[in-house]
């Protein structure tokens, strides 16, 4: 039974409840729009009277964006599912730590990866500089988003299809790609899609390894050239960017959902690798994190005789305004992305359906013209920055933490909640009774994602930050400007350090919500 069917047969006492759920997520999803509306005005003024231009370098920044996108796509799609599969649906020696390892690289920002690659390099008379480098950092740290998805979706869909192969003896490289690739490709097309939004957003690490991208043109359009509206310009371009994969992977979630009908449980079927091919899965799972979170610690470690210099107390004060800032805005935009989701599932109307799926445009926007938007928002009505900073966050990340809740949601048959609405439930019983325990999974990867990304943060934290409120990421990326990479060390470290404590911290969460999913059958 479809949702708009749920939704019609629903009546009497439920819609006062359901038209409730509506206006809180019309309101969150206003919320959410409202800087992009703000851009779009902008962008439109411009357009008007002929300000917004890309400028003589913008089709060689479009170009350098472009191609470092398909690249990072490419390469960090391929990592994420392989990984994905194998740690899912094969077993080797070693497969139980190589799956926490694959968490590892989130810990590791994609700037702090790039200048401890280029120091070393130089070090050994190497150049690191160009694109073919870009994707391979932008792939290294972005992957565990495909990872996650993936292999949620491996270890829980086509028990039965991939039982039925084994039977007959087809091996798991035939079985992954007949049935476990097509109906995996939702949550691979999220993946990437989550990854492309990260590209496309990246600054630090593009700059420091001199490749033309929209996100360095904005800059240099907004405090280098001070023509804010030609900035805006190059971000209705990066909009556009990501509107296409976000629309790209709606219609492929759409295109696959009758893969997810008639999902068995039981225990996920394992083939199990010996001698060569053991070996190289181990390889392939061990490789990834041991470069993106090995090469910063061996960094450290080539720098171990600055750490005494380097400690103080102040760094305990940036590590608390880090972690306070980050456990807020996983709070607030996991609140706010389930909010949607539920009230998605339960309306039919299309304005409902349309609002919430542009309330994840704002991880599209760079977070330096995200910014500039909200100052000029909450400049009349005098918000505090705190204020306009949790706003950013939750804007910006709301589509990570909303991405992996509609995807499950969709998992879930609508007969679940008739049948407990046919009871008398209304949606606050139908949600804790029903969704919140099935949903655990999905909230746990989406907090521990806004987490990290929140941590890592770095455009939006040094434009909307109070007076003297510098964070982790700030300290780093002030050292860095000024080359003072040994300084950088202690700071560095701590965002590493975070970032392992909440990886680590899911692992737990994934495992159970496998046992939950996999019921035994007799």
């Amino acid at each position: 039974m479809s949702s708009s069917r749920l939704t019609a047969t629903q009546g009497g006492p439920w819609r006062p409840g359901r038209r409730l759920l509506s206006a809180g997520a019309l309101l969150l999803a206003l919320l959410a729009l409202w800087p992009v509306a703000g851009l779009l005005r902008e962008g439109l003024q411009g357009l008007t009277n002929g300000s917004a231009r890309l400028g003589a370098d913008g089709g060689l920044q479009l170009r350098g964006t472009t191609l470092l996108l398909l690249g990072t796509a490419l390469l960090g799609g391929l990592l994420g599912t392989a990984n994905g599969w194998l740690l899912a649906n094969c077993r080797f020696p070693g497969r139980r730590l190589l799956r926490i390892a694959q968490l590892l690289p989130l810990a590791s920002p994609s700037y702090l990866l790039a200048a401890t690659l280029i120091d070393l390099g130089s070090r050994q008379g190497l150049r690191i500089h160009g694109l073919g480098w870009g994707v391979l950092v932008m792939a290294l740290s972005t992957y565990p988003y495909v990872f996650l998805l993936s292999t949620e979706s491996f270890t829980i869909c086509g028990r039965r299809q991939l039982e039925a192969c084994r039977c007959l003896g087809v091996g798991p490289w035939n079985s992954f790609r007949r049935i476990a690739l097509p109906m995996a490709l939702p949550a691979i097309g999220a993946g990437i899609a989550l990854m492309g939004m990260e590209v496309v957003n990246e600054l630090g690490a593009v700059q420091l390894l001199g490749i033309p991208s929209l996100s360095a043109g904005i800059l240099q359009a907004w405090q280098a050239e001070g023509n804010p509206t030609g900035a805006v310009g190059l971000a209705l371009i990066t909009l556009a960017i990501v509107m296409v994969l976000l629309v790209g992977e709606r219609r492929l979630r759409r295109r696959s959902r009758r893969w997810s009908d008639g999902v068995a449980g039981g225990e996920s079927p394992a083939w199990p690798l010996q001698g060569q091919r053991a070996f190289a899965a181990q390889a392939l799972a061990l490789v990834p994190p041991l470069l993106s979170l090995g090469i910063p610690l061996f960094w450290a470690a080539v720098n171990v005789d600055q750490l005494k210099s380097g400690l103080s107390a102040e760094l305990l004060l940036l590590a608390g305004r880090s972690l306070g800032l980050a456990l807020a805005a996983a709070g607030l935009a996991l609140t706010a992305a389930l909010v949607l989701a539920i009230a998605k599932r339960w309306s039919s109307a299309p304005w409902l359906r349309s609002l919430t799926f542009l309330a994840g445009m704002g991880y599209a926007v760079p977070g330096a013209v995200l910014a500039l938007a909200l100052l000029l928002l909450g400049g009349p009505w005098r918000l505090a920055p705190l204020l306009l900073l949790l706003w950013g966050y939750c804007d910006r990340f709301l589509a990570v933490a909303k991405g992996g809740l509609d995807a499950a949601l969709e998992r879930l048959s609508p007969s679940l909640d008739e049948a407990a609405t046919g009871l008398g439930c209304r949606w606050p019983d139908v949600l804790q009774r029903v969704h919140l325990p099935l949903l655990r999974g999905p909230m746990a990867v989406g907090a521990l994602l806004v987490f990290v990304d929140t941590v890592k943060e770095l455009p939006l934290t040094f434009a909307l930050r109070p007076f003297d409120f510098d964070t982790l990421s700030v300290r780093v990326f002030q050292y860095a400007s000024d080359e003072r990479l040994a300084a950088a060390l202690w700071p560095a470290l701590m965002i590493l350090l975070l970032g392992l404590v909440a990886s680590l911290a899911l692992i737990p969460g994934l495992e159970r919500q496998q046992r939950d999913q996999a019921p035994s059958r007799g």
